[in-house]
């Protein structure tokens, strides 16, 4: 019997390669409790910093610095208005991701 052997063309790895390493970098910036509830927060919908802040009962400095990394990341963009920064999720891949979350660990299935 003859057995089929996958061959991987070197343009075909270079080309997976870069998605795993986009991939990698994604699940590094919500593989942080804070910086993943944060997130989880803002699929309800556009929210001022500081109460996103009181919501999660984060300090005004640790939740800066984790909405800084998710903005380097492109996963939550901003919106000023007067001296208030609003924040959102960034894009539908990343509400898609969240949803998933969401659905495997946040709910509960009926007994």
């Amino acid at each position: 019997m003859d057995h089929l052997v996958a061959v991987v063309q070197p343009s075909a790895a270079i080309e997976i390669e870069a998605h795993a390493e986009e991939a990698e970098a994604f699940l590094r910036s919500i593989a942080n409790r804070h910086r993943l509830m944060v997130l989880c927060t803002l699929t309800e919908g556009e929210i001022p910093a500081g109460e996103l802040g009181r919501r999660l009962g984060l300090t005004q400095s640790n939740l800066s610095r984790h909405l800084s990394t998710l903005r380097e990341e492109g996963l939550v963009a901003t919106r000023r208005e007067g001296t208030t920064i609003h924040y959102r999720i960034a894009s539908g891949r990343v509400q898609t991701i969240l949803e998933t979350l969401h659905a495997m660990f946040c709910v509960r299935p009926a007994a």
